[in-house]
């Protein structure tokens, strides 16, 4: 597989032929990165978070934020 050209043009084409099936798409194994468990932190990250803080502890931090967020 050739390079990615640096031309807008043909890079744009070139993604539409990987995207159609025309040319293959390949990476080499060194450039993927492998995460079993998907996204890291992600969309759970913040709820995850919260569950694991005591109430207390939370509303500390809600309420550092919100002085932080009012400052003038």
């Amino acid at each position: 597989m050739p390079k990615r050209p640096r031309d807008p043009n043909q890079l744009a084409k070139m993604i539409v032929d990987i995207a159609t099936g025309e040319l293959g798409d390949t990476v080499s194994e060194s450039k993927k990165i492998h995460n079993p468990k998907g996204r890291s932190g992600g969309l759970k990250g913040g709820k995850a978070r919260a569950a694991a803080l005591s109430p207390r502890k939370r509303k500390a931090i809600a309420k550092k934020a919100a002085a932080a967020r009012w400052k003038s």
